[in-house]
């Protein structure tokens, strides 16, 4: 025998004055995270158009270009499909935008250390840029002191490796630079205006060529080790400006 079972029907909740405020509150929220300005940075980022973006979302490119522009309010699950095509987790669209990174470094914050391993150190450096976390390259300034004795001259032209690549710019004073072995080519002495970019993975040293101290600004930039090449290390040398003839 057949059965009849009493069919329930749940009511539609009633809109509540509170219902209306949350949209809005939800609507400004949005607003005020910039979520369609970081929509399209990500896609420019990507070189991405509308319509390539809108055919990895399923979402119309219109549509994608009223998100863009802030006239329309995303849904989550709209939301969650853009933050798919770029690899990228929706709370992205929620955090505080980040900042550019801006550090001072003031001259009385610097420590000025001594050449590392050495009882007469011939050069003193300070770092410049200390208070960036997870550098990709370490400015400094050095002085280089100058030597009167051959034992000071011999320990000052230690080399020291460290890869990547080194760019100096000399300051003051005059400054002799070794790269590779003592009697390769690759050796220079530089004066005010000079600069040298080379790689910082060969031995290199330095030697004040003066009666008085030679100053310099130098960046090293990080690079893996690599394996190195047979030829010799090239020193690429900018010389400064001509000077007038005295």
């Amino acid at each position: 025998m057949a059965t009849t079972e009493a069919v329930h029907t749940e009511e539609a909740p009633k809109a509540t004055p509170n219902a209306h405020v949350d949209d809005e509150a939800a609507e400004r929220f949005i607003a005020d995270k910039h979520i369609g300005e970081r929509i399209k940075r990500l896609r420019l980022k990507k070189s991405m158009g509308l319509v390539e973006l809108g055919r990895q979302t399923g979402l119309s490119a219109s549509f994608l270009s009223q998100l863009e522009t802030g006239r329309v309010v995303p849904t989550l699950r709209n939301l969650a499909r853009v933050a798919m095509v770029f690899s990228k987790d929706l709370s992205y669209f929620f955090e505080s935008d980040p900042q550019p990174l801006f550090r001072v470094h003031h001259r009385r914050d610097r420590v000025r250390l001594p050449q590392s391993g050495s009882d007469h150190p011939s050069y003193f450096f300070e770092s410049l840029g200390f208070l960036v976390p997870d550098r990709h390259m370490d400015p400094y300034y050095a002085q280089f002191l100058p030597l009167a004795s051959e034992e000071e001259k011999t320990e000052a032209t230690r080399t020291h490796v460290h890869p990547g690549y080194e760019f100096l710019y000399v300051l003051d004073g005059k400054l002799e630079l070794v790269v590779g072995e003592k009697n390769s080519e690759n050796h220079a002495t530089l004066e005010p205006g000079d600069a040298v970019y080379f790689d910082s993975g060969a031995p290199h040293s330095y030697l004040c060529a003066g009666d008085k101290p030679a100053s310099a600004l130098i960046v090293t930039m990080h690079q893996p080790l690599a394996v190195r090449p047979t030829a010799p290390a090239t020193v690429a040398t900018v010389p400064n400006t001509p000077r007038a003839a005295r």
